[in-house]
């Protein structure tokens, strides 16, 4: 499941480039304190591994760059998903009780906000990135440093571990772990050069790609993609993506 949420501002929108984590920390703001703080803090445990299972999009709407800074039109959109229910509920309450809020330095309004159920997902679907998918595995250099290296959709290792990653999410949402050769596989329809993104998150860099996937697979798996996210980092605004219009 997932909201949309249209803002409005007397003003034009001003946000740093890089602002991720200024439109994570709006979200977070939202949720109720108890739910906040057990995302924050803890999360959902799977093995070593902690998952917020949100993911959410870039914000949408016309903009221009100036000086280092994005220049946004009002109104904007913002997309959050989640296959857990209570932490869209809470962020559907914040924004009901709240009465005035802020984006970075800007003063906005909610014009709107939206519920959309999940769709019935085929087998086969075109998913248009809302936001970047990023992987990453953690490799030793020769001298014993280690270096973090971020995987192109042209590279195996991208499906591979987008895979293994889902399948953890899924454990973590349906309690148990998905049927042995469940089928799941992302390859790149439309990826260009520019797709590639770099976006620096709390002073940490990162390599992500927009761009159109065909996905196939158990139409779980992708329904869980779907509402959690495809890869890594949801929660920091990566993996967000929308059924694109080829599909049929």
């Amino acid at each position: 499941m997932r909201l949309v949420i249209d803002f409005g501002s007397e003003r034009n929108l001003i946000l740093p480039v890089h602002h991720n984590h200024i439109l994570q920390g709006f979200i977070y703001s939202l949720l109720a304190p108890t739910l906040r703080k057990f995302l924050h803090e803890e999360g959902f445990l799977y093995q070593k591994r902690r998952f917020k299972l949100f993911t959410f999009s870039r914000l949408m709407g016309k903009f221009k760059e100036e000086k280092g800074k994005f220049i946004f039109n009002s109104p904007v959109k913002l997309v959050i998903s989640s296959p857990k229910h209570e932490i869209l509920q809470s962020v559907a309450e914040g924004i009901l009780k709240g009465e005035e809020f802020r984006l970075h330095t800007n003063k906005v309004f909610i014009a709107s906000i939206n519920v959309f159920p999940r769709p019935n997902f085929p087998d086969r679907v075109y998913a248009k990135m809302l936001s970047p998918i990023t992987i990453r595995s953690t490799l030793m250099k020769a001298d014993g440093s280690k270096k973090t290296y971020y995987y192109s959709p042209l590279e195996n290792e991208f499906n591979e571990l987008i895979k293994k990653n889902l399948e953890k999410k899924y454990c973590l949402v349906y309690g148990e772990k998905p049927a042995s050769g469940l089928e799941f596989r992302i390859t790149p329809y439309n990826i260009k050069p520019f797709h590639e993104k770099v976006i620096i998150y709390k002073e940490t860099v990162i390599k992500g790609w927009m761009g159109i996937y065909e996905i196939v697979g158990d139409p779980r798996l992708i329904q869980l993609s779907y509402d959690a996210g495809l890869g890594a980092r949801n929660s920091q605004g990566f993996g967000c993506w929308e059924i694109w219009g080829r599909n049929e």
